[in-house]
């Protein structure tokens, strides 16, 4: 399996209406990755998204954690279904970064599903050393995973 995690600092509260293109379809593709083949978990709360876990002292920073069957499942989904626009358009939400905002890793399938705190870790050392098989991303995908 493939975990990934995703993390920004949007560039208002949820509830401001520059907002509200995102917020307005999150229920919508929630659905969506939870509908398409490969999905096996995804962070949340019992509103049903993961955007009110409070992951940093600032209330702009929101995280996605989801677990899929391959790497190349995680890939359709996020840049060949209706996600692709908010990853193109992202730049209207978020605030830019030159920092890594993206990892991956392979979780075996009997590991308990991807904790908060595993996740920036994995974030962390991506960015300190880059791509390694304790967390990589898509452009490295092929070098440290099985072809599923």
């Amino acid at each position: 399996m493939i975990a990934q995690m995703n993390f920004g600092i949007t560039l208002a509260p949820l509830d401001n209406p520059i907002m509200s293109e995102f917020t307005d379809d999150l229920d919508r593709i929630n659905a969506l990755a939870e509908a398409s083949k490969g999905f096996v978990w995804r962070l949340k709360d019992e509103s049903g998204n993961a955007t009110s876990i409070d992951v940093m002292t600032d209330p702009k920073a929101v995280l996605n954690i989801t677990v899929w069957r391959s790497v190349q499942e995680l890939y359709h989904f996020t840049f060949k279904t209706d996600h692709s626009y908010f990853v193109r358009h992202s730049a209207r939400w978020f605030v830019p970064t030159s920092k890594r905002s993206m990892a991956l890793w392979v979780l075996d399938d009997d590991a308990p599903m991807p904790t908060i705190e595993e996740a920036f870790a994995r974030l962390r050392h991506l960015e300190i050393h880059g791509a390694t098989d304790f967390a990589f991303d898509f452009k490295s995908a092929k070098t440290f995973v099985k072809r599923n």
